[in-house]
């Protein structure tokens, strides 16, 4: 009989390791930021046989603002898809701590020490959420409540 091998739902980017500095070329555009505002390329394995959809968020708690800043809310990413390229557009995008929808990159304070970037996935069991218009990460969490299969995360970091 052949043991079945069950991989852990895990996530990572071509871009930089678990824990490693995010490239200049992620990091915002505006202002002094000195990036391109380009998201991140994702990949992702092991998610859940009877995942229909998933949702994304980057966060970096790091920052002064309550519950930290709110860079990426991101779903309706379809179930059977496996990553995400660099400067892809998901379906649903929400509003971030920048107060617009879509990505936006990595821009601490000049002379704080590095940023942590929380990246995380969620398979769910819905094909589709259905967010109002103006929506943010708070929007997405209550939407997800019940339906996360699974989470994975991966960390970088980024410092001006």
């Amino acid at each position: 009989m052949l043991a079945a091998v069950v991989l852990a739902f895990s996530l990572m980017s071509p871009a930089f390791a678990d824990g490693g500095s995010i490239p200049r070329v992620h990091a915002h555009s505006m202002g002094q930021c000195g990036g391109e505002n380009l998201s991140l390329p994702l990949r992702w394995r092991g998610a859940p046989a009877h995942t229909r959809s998933f949702a994304l968020t980057i966060v970096d708690p790091d920052a002064k603002a309550p519950g930290g800043w709110v860079h990426w809310v991101a779903y309706n990413v379809p179930g059977d898809a496996r990553s995400l390229g660099a400067g892809h557009e998901p379906r649903g995008e929400a509003l971030t701590s920048f107060g617009t929808a879509g990505y936006g990159g990595p821009c601490p304070p000049v002379g704080d020490p590095p940023h942590h970037y929380h990246v995380t996935l969620y398979a769910l069991d819905l094909p589709v959420l259905s967010l109002p218009g103006q929506a943010g990460i708070a929007d997405l969490r209550d939407a997800m409540k019940g339906h996360v299969l699974a989470t994975a995360t991966l960390v970088g970091t980024y410092r001006r």
